[in-house]
């Protein structure tokens, strides 16, 4: 018996062990994650510059971007978890993985065509919602500029979902930066018309991401191309053989992610239309909650894309203590990070407000204190959104997807929405209804996914084959 080490002290190194591993893999998802948030909050601030109306007409814009564009996220982010499958299962795995990316790219172009075409006509869309006819041109310009940012950032995502299954995600952090300060400079210049370019307004602010976007997927790319580890996979070998049956397991994963991510994310967008419909002074208060609620988001989306990454190779390795401890690992992280941002905005909402309008101008003093009360709203949910994202991350990595959708559509849109737009108008509640309609629904949902997961943990349905 000497030598031997305890039992308990064994499962302590485990549980270290996995918290070093999803930290490690985490934290450089979590900066990408805001370097890409950056890239949209620094769009915000520089249309916060331009005026009111305009970052009013910016909001309606980018959110009917949001919409459509986050449904195509979630169907190319579908490669993470059958790559990570594919590597616990056979770690060297290298036609598979190569296959999986190639129809991922496949996927993204097939996508990226019919948004394309329903973005032209974003004037019209608008319009049609009975938003502002003069907020609604100025958000269809904005939008005809941005929407080819699509297909590049989908190719850019499917490329992270390589490098992070592989556990280096650290190539696309550095890309991630390099788009936010390319990003920052073409604004700039081109809303502004610094340094000779034409001052083009919120249409510079859409080509400015346009073009980051194209550079971040290059950079990439050259980087897959060039890294050694990277390049024995011939990432863009045959691109153009097909393997339908893989393109088919992609959909039929896919499908559910991005179904039940739009779904959330599609509330927030109607959300802010609605907004439209109370005043501008709520929409953009909102605009600027919605901001800095998202950076905070951030952090808990990068652990539940590690926890994807982390649950799926154990998963495929048939492990299921593993699982066991890569989920509940990541989402304590997650939600323990969420409870210091929720209650940061109980106790600095007016400095965080700040970052986005001058707090001293009285011209902003009504969206000012709009946009307080709402972060108010928003501390008390940081928690479930926490728990959320997190416990989806984590049924993704089991390739569990269609049952969260299910619960993404009744906790959003059957409670949530219906709730807050009953608040906001029947009972004259305003945006602080709509708010807590947002809240509830999250808190719906973060019970119903971790309910799932608790369950198929009783009854030992983590492994495959069990």
């Amino acid at each position: 018996m000497t030598g031997m080490i305890p039992q308990a002290a064994t499962t302590r190194q485990a549980w270290a062990a996995e918290a070093h591993a999803t930290l490690a893999l985490g934290w450089p998802l979590i900066l990408t994650n805001l370097a890409q948030t950056a890239m949209t909050a620094t769009d915000v601030v520089m249309m916060g510059w331009l005026g009111p109306d305009a970052l009013a007409a910016g909001a309606l814009g980018a959110n009917l971007y949001f919409a459509t564009m986050i449904f195509g996220l979630g169907l190319t982010t579908a490669t993470a978890p059958m790559i990570a499958r594919e590597l616990g299962r056979k770690g060297h795995s290298v036609r598979d993985v190569r296959r999986t990316v190639r129809q991922g790219m496949w996927l993204a172009v097939t996508i990226a065509l019919p948004m394309w075409l329903l973005l032209w006509h974003t004037e019209q869309i608008l319009l049609a919602m009975d938003q502002d006819p003069a907020l609604s041109v100025q958000a269809g310009h904005y939008v005809r500029a941005l929407q080819w940012s699509i297909l590049p950032f989908f190719f850019f995502l499917v490329l992270r979902s390589f490098i992070s299954a592989l556990e280096r995600p650290q190539w696309a952090l550095a890309v991630g930066v390099g788009g936010v300060i390319f990003n920052a400079a073409a604004a700039w210049c081109l809303i502004f018309g610094h340094l000779g370019f034409p001052a083009l307004g919120l249409v510079g602010a859409g080509i400015a991401t346009t073009l980051a976007d194209v550079l971040m997927f290059t950079a990439l790319a050259i980087v897959v191309y060039s890294d050694r580890k990277f390049r024995r996979y011939h990432l863009f070998g045959r691109f153009w053989r097909a393997d339908w049956s893989r393109f088919r397991e992609l959909c039929r994963l896919g499908l559910p992610i991005g179904a039940m991510i739009a779904l959330e994310v599609i509330v927030f967008n109607v959300a802010t239309f609605l907004m439209g419909l109370i005043g501008t002074a709520s929409l953009a208060a909102h605009s600027i909650a919605i901001q800095i609620a998202s950076l905070s988001f951030m952090v808990p989306l990068g652990l539940s894309q590690a926890a994807t990454v982390r649950v799926g190779r154990a998963y495929g390795a048939q492990d299921a203590d593993g699982i066991r401890r890569a989920g509940w690992t990541a989402f304590t992280l997650g939600v323990g990070f969420m409870a210091l941002t929720g209650l940061a905005m109980i106790l600095f909402p007016r400095t965080l407000v700040g970052v986005f309008l001058d707090l001293e101008s009285p011209a902003n003093a009504v969206v000012v204190n709009l946009a307080v009360s709402f972060l108010a709203v928003a501390a008390l949910f940081q928690i479930a959104d926490g728990a959320q994202a997190v416990a989806a991350g984590m049924l993704r990595g089991l390739h569990d997807t269609r049952v969260p959708m299910i619960y993404a559509g009744l906790g959003y849109w059957g409670i949530g929405l219906l709730l807050g737009v009953i608040l906001a108008f029947p009972a004259r509640q305003g945006g602080i209804g709509i708010w807590t309609g947002l809240a509830t629904g999250l808190v719906v949902v973060a019970i119903l996914l971790v309910t799932r997961w608790l369950r198929r943990e009783r009854l030992g349905l983590l492994a495959p084959g069990r």
